[in-house]
């Protein structure tokens, strides 16, 4: 009898499965184990239910080195980060920022942030091979910048309505990035599909920790740059780019005086001076927006002075 086909009917015998694969205890070779193959790691059986894919609006990338699988011994969906290495620059203005995964980096976060709900919970253990596999528990719920992009609001009455609240549960979330730099440790990606809103709790809890940057300006500078980019969504209830602006309907003048100065520094075709659209933004908020442009010279050099400028824009939000 096939090896996996009896321990699903001894461990899980309502489980059903198209296909009866291998079980595999080294996952060196993780193109090779899908659907229906059993990851086997100091005694436990994780049945492979899919590759995950990152969506991004009716997009899909698939990422072969991560597994939804059920754990047998309890039935319970978990998340397997398989071992897969790789590297590339980012470009910021005229400096290079190299960037790789680090899989034993995201196990000392999932380590340093057990029991914290502003983070994806799970632990590490390593294959037969010494992998350093993570195995993560799934967040029921959905990516902030989507339940943003789809609240029924024009801009206005979301900046005014909406805003406020979202910013509140953000500023938890950025205190969350602040508590790994003071343990020296970095998220690494921050982006907008990276943190996610529990259905339940309504937490704002961030995702994927195995990135990492060495950019010797400043340690933490790629992580401020994320935050920065995802408070521009925020702000923006989307992101502003050439390509888009036509079609929101702004006054030919505002379009006709954007310069490349107001656009993001990191991301050069996102709008980071969203005040020349929306004149009813705070203009210490656009000011927070313009440290993050090509047209600045002065920058945020720890979490906690974005955090300072954060919490006052808020409470001037609030009295409008």
């Amino acid at each position: 009898m096939n090896e996996v086909k009896e321990l699903i009917d001894q461990l899980q015998p309502e489980t059903y499965i198209g296909r009866y694969g291998k079980i595999y205890t080294d996952t060196s070779d993780f193109m090779r184990i899908s659907y229906g193959d059993i990851i086997k790691i100091r005694g436990k059986h994780y049945l492979v239910l899919r590759d995950e894919v990152e969506r991004s609006f009716g997009l899909e990338d698939p990422k072969y080195w991560v597994k939804r699988c059920k754990l047998l011994e309890t039935g319970e969906r978990k998340i397997l980060k398989l071992v897969f290495y790789e590297k590339f620059f980012l470009n910021m203005g005229e400096t290079q920022i190299p960037c790789y995964r680090s899989p034993r980096k995201e196990a000392r976060i999932l380590d340093l942030v057990r029991g914290d709900k502003r983070f994806m919970q799970g632990f590490s253990m390593d294959d037969s091979a010494g992998n350093n596999v993570r195995i993560i528990d799934v967040i029921r719920g959905k990516r902030l910048d989507i339940i943003v992009h789809n609240i029924q609001a024009d801009h206005k009455t979301y900046f005014h309505e909406f805003l406020p609240e979202i910013l509140e549960k953000f500023i938890d979330a950025c205190e969350g990035i602040a508590f790994l730099h003071k343990h020296g440790e970095k998220h690494g990606d921050i982006r907008r599909d990276h943190l996610w809103v529990d259905s339940k709790t309504k937490q704002y809890r961030w995702i994927d920790f195995d990135y990492t940057f060495d950019f010797y300006e400043n340690p933490f500078g790629l992580d401020i740059f994320g935050l920065g980019a995802l408070l521009l969504y925020l702000v923006g209830k989307n992101y502003y780019t050439p390509q888009n602006l036509p079609d929101f309907g702004f006054p030919a003048d505002a379009l006709a005086s954007l310069k490349q100065d107001d656009y993001l520094l990191l991301f050069r075709n996102r709008l980071a001076n969203l005040g020349k659209l929306f004149p009813y933004i705070p203009k210490e908020l656009n000011w927070m927006l313009l440290h993050f442009s090509c047209g600045t010279n002065v920058f945020y050099d720890t979490t906690d002075e974005f955090l300072k400028d954060l919490r006052a824009c808020l409470q001037l939000i609030k009295k409008n």
